[in-house]
Formats: structure tokens, sequence, C-alpha cells
């Protein structure tokens, strides 16, 4: 049998390159029982080494923190602009567009360089602020209360404006993005907004830094198999890429 000293670097040393490890996964290749591969990661979490999740282990911290929408501008804020300036190549002429809340659609927002004319529906003031200094967008602001974290509205009224809309796409930041758990934030009422947004387009597209992959939020918004495009930046893990695209999710790095 493998010694534990050898499981445990084999360990640690899938995760430096996948990010992510899978129990079953392990069990195969080091031809030892889940038992011994639970024990493994519950000793390496202990000495601080990883952090285990559902069916498995991570590099990283898998939770996430709300954090006001000032600070979260600061971080990996040339990716966000990368990320959006792809993003806005994909609203056409007299397109009708839904952009959620968050500092990654906001760079998206920014972004946007089309002269033709389109409709943005918004829960997110910030990028409501954005785009009514363009003459050619017609901007409808959601309702609701406000939450203050994200400068965005929340709650059953703007979930009911929704129900009067059909657009072609949404799309959505995101505090997390999990293989098994999907889509999260940290807020649940933002969640409950976010998914009526996902109801009410016919293309979901998500734009996300590669910081937000193997993170979870509190609030779920779905899962994985509702997302026709994710955008993300060089930074992503291949096995994340890979998992996506196997479920024929359009990754697009840039």
């Amino acid at each position: 049998m493998i010694s534990q000293t050898h499981r445990h670097q084999s360990i640690l040393s899938k995760l430096s390159k996948e990010s992510f490890v899978n129990v079953l996964q392990l069990c195969k290749e080091l031809n030892v029982s889940s038992v011994t591969i639970r024990k493994d990661l519950k000793l390496l979490e202990d000495r601080e080494l990883l952090f285990r999740t559902h069916g498995g282990a991570t590099a990283h911290n898998p939770y996430t923190v709300d954090r006001p929408v000032n600070e979260k501008e600061k971080l990996q804020s040339n990716e966000k602009m990368r990320i959006g300036a792809r993003a806005s190549r994909l609203i056409q002429p007299n397109d009708s567009i839904i952009i959620a809340s968050g500092t990654t659609v906001l760079a998206f927002a920014r972004s946007i360089q089309m002269k033709e004319n389109f409709t943005a529906v918004t829960s997110s003031l910030p990028i409501t602020m954005e785009l009514i200094k363009r003459s050619n967008v017609e901007v409808l602001q959601l309702g609701g209360s406000i939450r203050k974290s994200s400068s965005s509205v929340i709650g059953p009224y703007s979930q009911k404006i929704l129900e009067d809309f059909l657009c072609s796409k949404v799309f959505l930041g995101v505090d997390g993005i999990d293989l098994e758990f999907g889509l999260t934030t940290t807020d649940m009422s933002e969640a409950y907004l976010n998914r009526k947004m996902i109801e009410v387009s016919q293309k979901l597209v998500v734009l996300s830094d590669s910081t937000k992959f193997g993170k979870r939020g509190f609030g779920r918004i779905c899962g994985l198999e509702e997302i026709d495009e994710v955008i993300t930046d060089s930074n992503v893990s291949d096995h994340f890429v890979n998992k996506l695209e196997a479920m024929g999710i359009i990754v697009t790095v840039v």
C-alpha cells in the first residue's frame, strides 16, 4: 500500500496543478478507499494545506464574503476591463439585454462602444449612471429595496417588474462558480433576483474573473447547466475550462 506521506504528496501535487481534487478520482489513482482519502484530506486541512469541500478539496478557501462595491472594484480591475470589453461585442443593434449588479458587469457597461440603439434593463445604480450618458441606450432601472454593499436593488418588486420582459441575454456577475454548487452570490435576495433575470432571458452570459472559480457564496443562483457562455481571464485553471466545455458551455478566455 502507498504510504501516507506519498499519498499526501500526490494530493498536494495534484492540487497545485488543478486547484481541485475529487475523492473518488483520488481513490482510483492511489488505490485506497474513500475512508482513507477523507482522512488524508482532514489531516491536510488541519495543517492548513487545503480546504475540504463536498466530494473533494480545493487549494483555496471556497467561501466568499460580502465586500462593499468600492472595495471590490479595485480587485482584478485590469482583468475585469478585458472581460467587459469582450462581452460588449455580444450586443446586437436593437438588442434588449439585462445587466445584473457587480463590478465586472460595471466594467462591461463602461466598455460598450456600440453606436446603434439598444435597451438595457439593470438592477445596478452605478450601471444606470454609466449608461444614461449614452444617447443610443434606452435604460430601464429596476425598482426595489437598495442593497447598500452592491448599490443595487433587490426584493419582490424588482422581480415582479421582470415578469413583463423578454430579453435576448442577461450579463451576470457572480461571487462564486463551483462545479457542484453552481453560480452563487453572497446575498440570498440578490440570488432570487438573478434567477428571475435568467428566466426572462434567452441566453445567460457569466462575466467572472478567475478568482471566483472554486468559490461559493451563501446564495445559490443556479446550476452550471443554465449557462450558455462564460467570459473570464487567462489565469483561469484548465481544469475548470475543460469541465465547463465538457458540459457544452462556451468558455471565452481573454
